[in-house]
């Protein structure tokens, strides 16, 4: 596991299923259900999501990490996890030369704070550096303004399914396509 710093919190990373524990998988569980359940966009769609729900998707995350394909990147605030992001490589060789982010998570008791902003850049630099990715692919959902976060970090809009997600009967929205160039 690595650690870096950035103004009162630390950026951890995990490789591989050695560098987790009971105490990290409990806070990202907990983490993801309070971003799902405060209306957040981090792979699972209607709310309200208990640990019971959280915790297959998290296992088969953690289960699937490998230094050379499979990342967990996790911002700490003293003891508390504020925030978490996975990075994956497609293992096809076709596409392994880019990866995908998924379940990118600031808590919503510290948001404002550059803690989403920290984790991305973190990715790019994990990616770029430690897993020789050329390009970092994400999916948001449209109406929550999430584009425009990611374009401050310079990630580009590469197209959109229209209506994909359905959160709600006559609630349909976008799904956008990002890409960065590592």
């Amino acid at each position: 596991m690595t650690t870096d710093s950035f103004a009162s919190f630390h950026l951890h990373q995990a490789a591989s299923a050695r560098d987790t524990d009971s105490h990290l998988c409990r806070a990202l569980l907990e983490c993801w259900v309070d971003v799902t359940n405060d209306g957040g966009a981090a792979g699972f769609p209607l709310p309200p999501i208990d640990i019971q729900h959280a915790a297959p998707a998290l296992d088969a995350i953690i289960e699937g990490l490998a230094p050379h394909t499979s990342r967990l990147l996790t911002a700490w605030d003293g003891g508390e996890l504020v925030g978490w992001l996975h990075l994956r490589r497609d293992p096809a060789p076709l596409t392994a030369h880019w990866g995908t982010v998924h379940h990118v998570q600031t808590h919503p008791s510290v948001r404002g704070r550059g803690i989403g902003a920290a984790l991305m850049e973190h990715a790019h630099h994990v990616a770029r550096t430690e897993m020789g990715l050329e390009q970092l692919h994400l999916a948001v959902r449209a109406g929550a303004d999430l584009e425009s976060f990611y374009a401050r970090l310079g990630w580009k809009e590469i197209g959109r399914w229209p209506g994909a997600l359905r959160l709600a009967p006559g609630d349909d929205r976008d799904e956008i396509l990002m890409l960065l160039h590592l």
